[in-house]
């Protein structure tokens, strides 16, 4: 029988991956989108009501699922909590130095990091694991991804990817989109952006990362390098469903 490949091999061979985004504090999210056939889920801590309590109960229902879950840390202090509980990894919002790039990597990292060590969490199989190969294990699964968002990050982009530890880059679309605030559709400064993030990314040979609302970003996307997709979230399903739904049913009752 091959060797199941983990998830951080997965995304540093290129493989094309698709997840999306937890918003919903509830195990049940995580287990619909897991039958679906999904590569991942990223509970989102940052822009959702995720404390630990329910980080743990949908990471919980992940690793129930067989589906990894990677966490939208709301900052570097939930990092190690996160990963007790079992989560894949992490993407990180506003990376905009190498230096905290190389923070959050540490903390990510026994070996030659800063990780602080238990295996009585459910990451070490509530000390069913031996210390030294839960060790090995998680320094060689741990996907740490650096979320690029800020103006000034664009500025130190390559020294960025040039960190040890930063599996991907995440293109912020939005809150680059923001700080620039060209309001036009399709701002050209934001189309800079990617293929200056893109093209670090190459130089670096890590992977790019992106959020996508359907097919035609995904296309440009895809066509600039991406190779992990976030596409939509739970609540954007739900309500992209209900909408359908709803006129239909307003249709047949005229």
């Amino acid at each position: 029988m091959a060797e199941t490949r983990s998830f951080r091999q997965r995304l540093l061979a290129g493989d094309k991956l698709v997840g999306t985004f937890l918003k919903t504090p509830t195990s049940h999210a995580t287990e619909i989108v897991a039958g679906l056939g999904f590569d991942f889920v990223v509970i989102d801590q940052e822009h959702a009501p995720f404390d630990r309590t329910t980080t743990d109960i949908a990471l919980m229902a992940a690793r129930g699922s067989n589906i990894p879950a990677l966490v939208r840390v709301s900052g570097p202090d939930t990092i190690l909590s996160v990963l007790d509980c079992g989560a894949t990894g992490i993407l990180v919002p506003h990376v905009a130095s190498a230096d905290y790039a190389r923070e959050v990597a540490a903390l990510c990292r026994y070996r030659n990091g800063r990780r602080g060590y238990a295996t009585s969490t459910r990451a070490g199989g509530y000390t069913a694991v031996p210390m030294w190969q839960h060790i090995r294990a998680s320094d060689d699964t741990v996907t740490v991804i650096a979320q690029i968002e800020d103006p000034e990050a664009l500025d130190r982009i390559d020294t960025i990817a040039a960190v040890e530890g930063i599996d991907s880059l995440f293109i912020g679309r939005g809150d680059l989109t923001a700080a620039f605030g060209d309001e036009t559709p399709n701002p050209p400064a934001i189309r800079a952006a990617v293929e200056t993030i893109t093209a670090a990314a190459r130089k670096a040979n890590k992977p790019v990362s992106v959020y996508v609302g359907g097919r035609p970003e995904a296309e440009w996307l895809q066509s600039q390098g991406a190779t992990t997709f976030i596409l939509n979230s739970d609540q954007g399903f739900l309500r992209q469903a209900a909408t359908r739904g709803l006129a239909e049913m307003r249709e047949v009752l005229g």
